[in-house]
């Protein structure tokens, strides 16, 4: 199973904005961490929705197979 690329693209944003606020406000240290610290929260935050229905995980698993045949 693959893992979600969400954290990661969450602490990039949080970064990029603890930048961005950093250079604001003239402390970037301080914001950058604070940057990071709010990307980590909100990249957990972002998960996708399973359902417990066997019938939707048999179409999501033949989804799965048919993409890795393609990679």
């Amino acid at each position: 199973m693959r893992r979600s690329k969400h954290p990661g693209l969450g602490i990039a944003l949080g970064a990029a904005l603890g930048a961005v606020f950093g250079v604001v406000a003239g402390n970037i240290g301080v914001w950058l961490a604070a940057g990071v610290a709010i990307g980590v929260a909100i990249g957990a935050g972002w998960k996708r929705n399973r359902s417990d229905c066997p019938q939707c995980a048999a179409m999501h698993e033949s989804h799965e197979a048919v993409r890795r045949r393609l990679q």
